[in-house]
């Protein structure tokens, strides 16, 4: 999970890589690494947070809290009812992560990077998009057609091109507006 944990700087930015770059840069920003002491500390109130909404719901599920590539990770699972809180495509889990970054933000008064999974599901669909993205850059090499794929999240988006990166004779970008915001795998 860490190896594209610490390139997830996209799913903020809700751009692409070398997007997100390039807006960072055009803002005039500097990148800021947050400390282990603060990561572990937005975890803990990501837990706390959690924890409530588990009770409120009368669900069972472990919090387990990491720290990994300067982002806090909290994972849920163990409970029968956790796929519930995923939803259709992760809709659910995209919102709970929100919410629960809110809640960070709202008791630190800092923005924070936190990764939500839930029953395993981020990490499962993580493997699935490596794939899509290992099998497109093959197809796009051995055809010389550029595809483009479906909708996806800003999260889905990254490991995308992070899976095509990987791949020599191809480059990938995104197109569109959300929610319509799609890779595009091309020939290099």
């Amino acid at each position: 999970m860490s190896e594209t944990v610490d390139t997830i700087d996209a799913e903020q930015n809700d751009a692409a890589p070398s997007e997100a770059t390039e807006e960072t840069a055009a803002k005039g920003q500097k990148s800021t690494a947050v400390d282990d002491d603060t990561l572990v500390k937005e975890g803990d109130i990501a837990g706390d947070y959690l924890e409530r909404l588990l009770d409120l719901l009368d669900y069972d599920g472990d919090i387990d809290l990491d720290v990994e590539a300067g982002r806090a990770i909290v994972s849920i699972d163990g409970g029968e009812d956790l796929e519930k809180l995923v939803g259709p495509r992760g809709t659910v889990l995209e919102a709970l992560q929100e919410l629960t970054r809110l809640a960070v933000q709202q008791e630190t008064g800092s923005r924070s990077r936190l990764m939500l999974d839930i029953a395993g599901w981020r990490a499962d669909r993580r493997e699935e998009l490596r794939e899509l993205g290992r099998s497109t850059a093959q197809t796009v090499i051995e055809t010389g057609e550029r595809v483009r794929l479906q909708p996806m999240s800003p999260f889905e988006r990254k490991v995308v091109h992070d899976a095509v990166a990987a791949v020599d004779g191809v480059r990938s970008e995104s197109e569109g507006e959300d929610p319509k915001r799609r890779v595009v795998v091309s020939p290099a």
